[in-house]
């Protein structure tokens, strides 16, 4: 996404841009269950919140954005479950919930609903 915006790629691509926010969904799940593991360091929990974190800014950005295409309403409940995406996985990060059981379970519902 260099030098363009998400809006262009959706223009020139719109299967190309949801292969792209399904790729980032697949690669934070993968990183929320590897860190499940009872030997994964914590380096790997924190990259995992940290990535998780970093999707969900750059999605809460683009719908929070006038222009998104989206319904003024599901723009506003995807940006409530990033939220929640956020405060949950520091959540995690700080230890006051044991693991990432419901951050993989939601990511893995927005991720299969992308067509």
């Amino acid at each position: 996404m260099y030098g363009a915006s998400y809006a262009e790629i959706m223009d020139e691509s719109p299967a190309l841009a949801r292969e792209r926010e399904r790729a980032a969904f697949d690669r934070a799940i993968d990183l929320m269950k590897r860190a499940e593991a009872a030997d994964a360091p914590i380096a790997l929990r924190q990259e995992a919140t940290s990535f998780l974190q970093r999707l969900w800014s750059l999605l809460i950005d683009d719908l929070s954005n006038p222009q998104n295409g989206l319904p003024t309403q599901l723009r506003a409940d995807l940006i409530s479950i990033g939220l929640w995406n956020m405060s949950q996985s520091d959540q995690v990060l700080r230890g006051d919930v044991p693991g990432f059981d419901s951050l993989i379970y939601v990511n893995t519902l927005i991720r299969d609903g992308l067509q």
